[in-house]
């Protein structure tokens, strides 16, 4: 189905539940907010939590689960987290164990799940205003990478600070700037312009996640915090399991960008 026919996020979610949709969801249902995920034991749910609170710029929380229910009722009323995004991860302890359309086998009935803002929210904003989104315009993922910068460690979990980047001419990134400082529960403002190597990145053509997009004669990388931030610290956190959403391949919410504005 052309992806203009997902116009909501309910019509995406529809179609991940009925395997119709397992790509990247950069473009779809412009003007809803996205959302990483991540699914861990009760037991360790509270270590999350306090990792999201210490850093709040990569894990800008917009719901949190009871325990065992499977619905993001502040966000998506009726949706299913075991069935509503287009691929998963599953991680044992700290390895990533591999890769579904769906986590039913999986779930658990202490299970909790955080769904943290996305920059593909701000993204909708950015186009509206005229700023080029390079991975929508090659149509491939966001390129993500693993930073030298360290969070604020919680519990079992620590990490790097993961970021995405997008490619503008220097006075558009001022632009930039301006519009996502309105959503600072979708990352606000980047963190980084400029030489990669500052923040430890060796490679721009090689994303720890996603895919390599272009950088045009004269204009300069530019970074913000990535909701990816957690699947790094689940590797050092190394619980018995875990479940994310497969990076780029996101949850969309029943929310309007313009309900985070400001937030």
């Amino acid at each position: 189905m052309p992806t203009e026919y997902y116009a909501t996020g309910a019509d995406v979610r529809a179609a991940c539940r009925r395997g119709q949709w397992t790509g990247p969801t950069p473009g779809l249902a412009l003007g809803y907010v996205q959302a990483n995920l991540v699914v861990l034991p009760r037991e360790w749910a509270f270590d999350f939590l306090l990792f999201c609170h210490r850093n709040p710029k990569p894990c800008p929380l917009l719901d949190v689960t009871e325990p065992g229910n499977p619905e993001a009722q502040l966000v998506a009323a009726g949706s299913d987290l075991r069935t509503d995004l287009p691929a998963y991860r599953i991680w044992r302890n700290g390895e990533l164990e591999g890769e579904t359309d769906n986590i039913l086998r999986y779930w658990q009935d202490d299970f909790v799940a955080f769904l943290i803002g996305c920059s593909f929210t701000f993204e909708n904003a950015l186009l509206a205003a005229g700023v080029p989104v390079r991975h929508i315009e090659q149509g491939v993922n966001v390129p993500m990478y693993r930073t030298n910068i360290p969070c604020r460690p919680a519990g079992r979990f620590s990490g790097p600070l993961v970021v995405s980047m997008r490619p503008l001419l220097p006075a558009v990134a001022v632009k930039a700037t301006q519009i996502c400082s309105r959503f600072p529960r979708a990352h606000g403002a980047p963190v980084h312009f400029g030489d990669p190597a500052t923040i430890g990145i060796r490679d721009l053509n090689q994303p720890d996640y996603g895919d390599a997009v272009t950088l045009r004669p004269g204009e300069v990388p530019v970074f913000w915090a990535c909701g990816v931030t957690p699947q790094a610290a689940l590797a050092s956190a190394q619980l018995p399991i875990a479940i994310t959403h497969k990076p780029g391949h996101m949850f969309v919410t029943d929310w309007k960008d313009a309900d985070l504005e400001g937030q």
